[in-house]
């Protein structure tokens, strides 16, 4: 799945688990999880928007909406 078909919910999913999950943690950690957790749902998705969703977990500290930073 490329960036332009890609899969809302399942990127949702990926960005609440990590989100929760890493409440404090560095960037390139919060990248490095996004990425493991794309990688684990079977989706593609480019370093820019995990640049971007990564520093919005960041961020925020709490509930991020993956189509609001990706713009969709």
């Amino acid at each position: 799945m490329t960036d332009t078909n890609i899969d809302l919910e399942a990127v949702q999913t990926v960005v609440d688990r990590v989100t929760s999950w890493q409440d404090g943690a560095t960037e390139g950690t919060v990248e490095e999880e996004l990425r493991k957790g794309f990688s684990e749902v079977g989706i593609d998705v480019s370093e820019e928007h995990v640049t971007a969703l990564g520093e919005a977990i960041q961020s925020k500290h709490g509930a991020v909406d993956a189509a609001e930073v990706l713009g969709r």
